[in-house]
């Protein structure tokens, strides 16, 4: 009775992802998942009962869908009894379902069949598709989309049979009026289109927001007295995106009145609408939203005019899973859809995953003001598929079969040929002796499974063996996968390994880091990998925080000194540098050698004096002790003269006349070493 819209990277698109009930007996509950896919779930099994991928199930992802109305489907089963395969059970069956897709197009899927029926494409929209609404009688159904037109399409013939500007903007919604002479249609304003002109009969303010989803209340008018249209008097109500009231309309003789009659106040938005109609005016409508926050709010009210302040919700209900434990808490189970049974006193409730829902069917009781279900799915995940369109059996193992060889999953498991023992049975065959038993052949083969240790794994497949081990957590075999220092085969290795155990890898890893801190160097190369190749994985998980949050604490602990230590790092440098170069500094002004010029600046003379006794003979060495015993005595002589001051001048004066004879010798003896160099 009605589908939540599918969800979009636009902020103002409808929560939820497309969903909705079969007609009247709600045997069937259809919903296309965000991946593309459309999954068809029986409401009494709580299995699947068909899966159907369009071919261009990711670039054209379904965005609305609706069930043919029950009156189509027996007009069309006649057709089909010129089939036997399709003969049995046609007629009961809830058949075609039509699906909008995101580029545009609307698929007509065969729950009979299991295959697509038909494509309404030509002449139709060149954008999203928001909404499709079938028509009662005839086979026709009506779409609109984000290119402002509305469609009718001819399901015979496949093709268009009007299409108008049904709004300036985005029409979002459409719903068909009882008698099906009226069609509503919203953007952000309502209007009420007559069929048969394409002409607009009113107009209503509508939502701040674009609407979601527009129904009708009731069938009759309040007033019975006066003669019935089939469109006045009637409510409606609609509901819209990031709105939390849900407005009530009524069709007004006058074109005056243009507000809303009463609203209906919910906790969040709300992501699937189902309701009652009301026959009479006496008789309530039953209403049940579900909101974005996992919780169903019913509301049970007689429609009789306006009321100025918003009804609340007479009963409002949670699902729960139970709490194991005594510290552990109970965790809410999102509801993800509702839909009344054909009793009215009974509730379909679909919570759980989109992937895998649980159906379940509860009585409604509405004194108790909130109802809260504790349930656990924890065993639910596994998906059931039961359905007579696959062709995919099987095979029915036996218990006692023995697998001889287990080996590596894709891989041929090594057999070892021993020579010996296979010429001892050719020569049993040869020389026509008793038949060789089974045991013999397998010994003959040496197929031993038994010895066959950790060590003869086969190491050529890394992410294989890396899978095992993370599986089996096996300490030696992730020892021998995550010792490895070979950069390119660790980039392989995390590029082929499946994604299942990219979470189970990042926490082996955390563990390592925290045990065992000098393979460090090793798991920070693993985890740079992970992160790197796995990003875009990694940032679609919601519970990713939790996850890797003591992978965050431990690099954050890690990382918390290394400031200080490169501080620390920076001022030893500059003290090893400074010690150095001290070093180097003393070793070259303390040569081990004596000077080979020594420049006086006495007289001319002494500078060829100087220049002469850098040579090798014998006398210029005499003459260099005589020199330096002269400078000494005259040394002597002046702290004499300085320390004693009543001694005689005249033995100054005779060492004076001494030094100066010496001097007068050297001089003397300057051209005989000048001879001795020519």
């Amino acid at each position: 009775m009605a589908a939540g819209g599918g969800s979009s990277g636009d902020p103002l698109a409808p929560a939820g992802v497309p969903c909705a009930f079969s007609p009247h007996s709600q045997a069937y509950f259809a919903l296309a998942s965000t991946d593309g896919h459309l999954r068809v779930w029986e409401t009494a099994s709580n299995r699947l009962h068909q899966e159907y991928v369009p071919s261009a199930h990711l670039s054209g992802t379904c965005t609305c869908l609706a069930w043919a109305p029950a009156r189509l489907q027996a007009k069309e089963s006649p057709q089909r009894k010129k089939r036997k395969s399709e003969a049995v059970g046609t007629s009961n069956q809830t058949d075609l379902l039509a699906l909008g897709t995101a580029v545009g197009s609307i698929l007509l899927y065969s729950t009979v069949k299991g295959e697509l029926h038909s494509k309404l494409i030509s002449g139709g929209h060149d954008n999203r598709v928001n909404c499709i609404q079938w028509h009662q009688d005839g086979g026709c159904l009506y779409s609109c989309s984000d290119d402002k037109h509305i469609v009718e399409w001819n399901v015979q013939t496949c093709k268009v049979k009007c299409k108008w500007k049904g709004d300036n903007s985005s029409v979002t919604s459409l719903c068909v009026s009882p008698d099906g002479k009226m069609l509503l249609s919203a953007g952000r304003t309502i209007k009420l289109w007559v069929l048969e002109t394409k002409e607009v009969y009113r107009h209503f303010t509508g939502h701040a927001t674009p609407v979601s989803s527009l129904m009708f209340t009731t069938i009759r008018p309040p007033n019975e007295s006066q003669p019935f249209d089939g469109i006045t008097g009637l409510y409606f109500l609609s509901g819209a995106v990031h709105d939390r009231l849900l407005n009530v309309w009524q069709v007004r003789s006058e074109n005056k009145e243009k507000s809303a009659v009463m609203s209906f106040t919910v906790t969040d938005e709300p992501v699937y609408i189902d309701l009652t109609l009301s026959e009479n005016k006496e008789e309530p409508v039953k209403l049940a939203v579900v909101c974005r926050d996992g919780q169903v709010h019913l509301f049970e009210h007689i429609l009789n005019g306006y009321c100025k302040k918003p009804l609340t919700s007479n009963c409002t209900i949670q699902i729960a899973t139970p709490g194991k434990g005594k510290k552990s808490t109970p965790k809410p189970i999102p509801i993800l859809a509702a839909g009344f049974c054909s009793d009215k006193m009974s509730l379909l409730l679909v919570y759980g995953s989109w992937f895998q829902p649980t159906i379940e069917r509860v009585a409604l009781n509405t004194r108790e003001p909130h109802m809260c279900l504790v349930r656990d799915i924890s065993n639910c995940w596994t998906p059931k598929v039961e359905t007579a369109i696959t062709k995919v059996r099987t095979p029915v193992m036996n218990s006692e079969a023995k697998v001889l060889v287990p080996g590596i999953p894709g891989h041929h498991a090594a057999i070892k040929p021993a020579p010996l023992q296979t010429e001892q049975v050719e020569s049993k065959r040869k020389s026509g002796g008793n038949e060789v038993s089974i045991e013999e052949r397998l010994g003959a083969m040496d197929i031993d499974t038994h010895k066959k240790g950790k060590d003869d794994l086969q190491t050529n497949s890394f992410p294989v063996l890396l899978t095992q081990g993370l599986e089996s957590n096996d300490f030696e075999m992730l020892n021998k996968v995550l010792q490895t220092r070979n950069l390119n085969l660790i980039k392989k290795t995390v590029l082929r390994m499946p994604l299942h155990t990219v979470i189970p890898l990042l926490q082996e890893l955390t563990k390592r880091l925290q045990g065992h801190p000098n393979s460090a160097v090793l798991m920070v190369q693993w985890l740079k990998c992970v992160l790197t190749v796995h990003a875009s994985y990694l940032s679609t998980l919601p519970d990713l925080v939790p996850q890797l949050g003591a992978l965050y604490q431990l690099m954050e602990s890690r990382v918390k000194t290394f400031q200080k230590l490169s501080h620390l790092h920076g001022k030893l440098i500059l003290l090893i540098t400074q010690v150095t170069a001290s070093e180097k500094t003393k070793e070259t002004t303390s040569p081990g050698q004596k000077a080979k010029l020594v420049y006086e600046e006495e007289s001319s003379e002494e500078e060829s004096d100087d220049e002469i006794a850098d040579k090798d003979s014998e006398d210029n060495w005499d003459e260099d002790e005589e020199e330096s015993e002269s400078e000494k005595d005259e040394d002597d002589a002046e702290e004499e003269d300085e320390d004693a001051e009543g001694k005689d001048e005249e033995n100054g004066e005779d060492r004076d006349r001494a030094s100066e004879k010496e001097l007068n010798g050297d001089s003397d003896l300057d051209p005989e070493n000048e001879s001795e160099e020519e």
